[in-house]
């Protein structure tokens, strides 16, 4: 048996040291091309990683996941290679294993420069394959099945995200040990904004598709030809009510996950900033990295997670700025307010904020088509028809316009319940939020069908007797329903009412009476004016 000269100690890392420095320029390209055998179509073209980064192949050859696993499985094999040299010499100089370490790493170095880049394109080339559109537009009397197909898909992406964006974060510690998780966090807070991106356009295509993307006070007769077509059925009208509903719960889904996904970053890069801060900084240092691998500094972390937190360290303890930056950016990690993805973080609250709205613009567009021409109904002006004998009084009905108003708002509870008892599903608690879920969308269109209304009744220029008694009739019937639903009945509507069944000679004695001072004043003077009744 031959034994190693007593020198071994210097003389074996310096050989390592040296060999790579002649090889690791060959060592490279030929991890490059080994990167492209994992996928056919670069194999095919004997190109690699890195010749994709550069953007030298046809269009429609990107990078894939592929490419990175096979980059980060050579990876590991020279990880077990550089644990035995670092077992082997862990009595060395520390200066001594540190650069032997960085020569065996250092075929990889320029890859791991531009991790970013690679993580970036492939996420974005995930995203980018992501279907959210339920199906193709559909006739009349399909939006509502086009609608719900779309919010299930839409749904059941964010957790497929979620996944794709996990796996990253696996691949940055498993490649780089986490010493380019601000790449990372970058690259992530991207790709968020990509997918919100497509979930915003998917909802813009809901709104053209339910006649809901007009803008202004009145309704297009686009949007009335939308109206008139959805009336044909009952069925799909609450169809596309219930589908309505259903993309709150991909708001709520986005958000809830996104908070646990970045809260799982987080802790993520707090345990980073632990273990790295005491490799780079710690009382150890003056040791040997072999310490690296014990359980009180990996924690829970598994074998592969310690050799990468090596990997890490070696390529840091050189380069003083990096280290100092990602160490800031890791400490800053441990603060709750902390976000770890700060655009991302904004955009899902805008995105929950344009979901809110769409939900409300469906929800209430049955009122506004219902009431988009009350102001310019004839009954308003139309006047007694003159007799040669006195008739009999009859009581007026409330017009078909307000019925319909009224049997829809009082149906909509029926078609929060589903919604809301998928939220109460774990106690009572949960049964509460439920509750304000309902209350809170039934009181959002309740009020806003009321402010409609009044808008409508502002811009009636002439009423006469008759069509004031018709009026006051059919606001009776809206306060009626408000009532029913325990909403308060707003003074302004509520001075229309009693101004319009006030008989016309007796307006002015009423508005000067103690009863006038509970009256919205500009309400029963525009009510005047529309009567033509003078204070002069």
């Amino acid at each position: 048996m031959v034994a190693f000269p007593d020198d071994y100690m210097t003389l074996v890392p310096k050989l390592l040291v040296e060999t790579m420095g002649v090889l690791g320029a060959s060592f490279a390209s030929r991890l490059n091309l080994a990167t492209g055998d994992a996928v056919p179509e670069t194999k095919t073209l004997t190109k690699g990683v890195m010749d994709l980064l550069s953007g030298n192949l046809p269009k429609g050859i990107n990078i894939q996941t592929k490419h990175l696993e096979a980059l980060i499985d050579l990876h590991n094999v020279t990880g077990s290679f550089a644990r035995n040299v670092q077992h082997l010499f862990a009595e060395s100089e520390l200066r001594v294993l540190i650069d032997t370490l960085k020569a065996v790493y250092s075929p990889f170095e320029s890859f791991k420069q531009k991790y970013g880049k690679m993580e970036r394109a492939i996420l974005s080339s995930e995203i980018a394959v992501v279907d959210l559109r339920g199906a193709v537009t559909r006739g009349v009397g399909a939006q509502g099945i086009e609608l719900s197909e779309t919010v299930r898909r839409m749904e059941e992406s964010i957790p497929q995200v979620v996944v794709l964006l996990q796996a990253a974060v696996e691949r940055c510690i498993g490649f780089t040990g986490g010493s380019e998780a601000d790449e990372l966090i970058l690259a992530l807070d991207d790709i968020m904004l990509q997918y919100i991106s497509m979930l915003q356009e998917t909802l813009k295509s809901l709104r053209a598709v339910f006649g809901v993307d007009g803008t202004g006070d009145g309704v297009s007769s686009e949007k009335r030809e939308s109206s008139r077509k959805m009336d044909l059925s009952s069925n799909e009208e609450w169809s596309i009510v219930q589908g309505a509903l259903q993309i709150l719960t991909v708001s709520d889904c986005l958000t809830s996950r996104s908070s646990v996904f970045e809260a799982s970053l987080r802790a993520t890069l707090a345990r980073l900033n632990s273990s790295l801060s005491i490799s780079l900084f710690g009382t150890n240092l003056d040791q040997n990295l072999s310490h690296l691998t014990s359980e009180q500094t990996a924690g829970d972390l598994s074998m592969a997670g310690r050799a990468s937190l090596e990997v890490a360290a070696i390529r840091l303890v050189d380069v003083p700025e990096k280290a100092r930056k990602l160490l800031n950016l890791l400490e800053q990690s441990k603060d709750p307010r902390f976000h770890a993805l700060p655009l991302a973080s904004q955009r899902v609250a805008a995105f929950a904020d344009t979901v809110n709205e769409l939900v409300y613009d469906i929800l209430i567009s049955k009122v506004r088509q219902r009431l988009g021409e009350v102001s310019r109904l004839p009954i308003w002006s139309s006047s007694e028809e003159q007799t040669a004998f006195p008739l009999p009084s009859f009581s007026s009905y409330p017009q078909s316009y307000v019925t319909s108003v009224g049997e829809y708002l009082l149906t909509l509870p029926q078609q929060l319940e589903p919604l809301a008892e998928g939220i109460s599903t774990n106690g009572d608690s949960n049964n509460e939020d439920a509750q304000f879920f309902a209350t809170e969308w039934m009181f959002k269109v309740a009020e806003g069908a009321t402010a409609l209304y009044v808008e409508q009744l502002r811009g009636i220029e002439y009423i006469s007797d008759r069509g004031a008694q018709q009026l006051s009739v059919d606001i009776e019937y809206l306060s009626n329903v408000l009532l029913a639903l325990s909403m308060p009945i707003p003074p302004v509507l509520a001075t229309f009412q009693t101004c319009l069944a006030t008989p016309r000679d007796e307006l002015k004695d009423v508005m000067k009476s103690e009863a006038g001072s509970e009256l919205d004043f500009p309400t029963a003077n525009l009510v005047c004016k529309m009567r033509r009744i003078s204070f002069d």
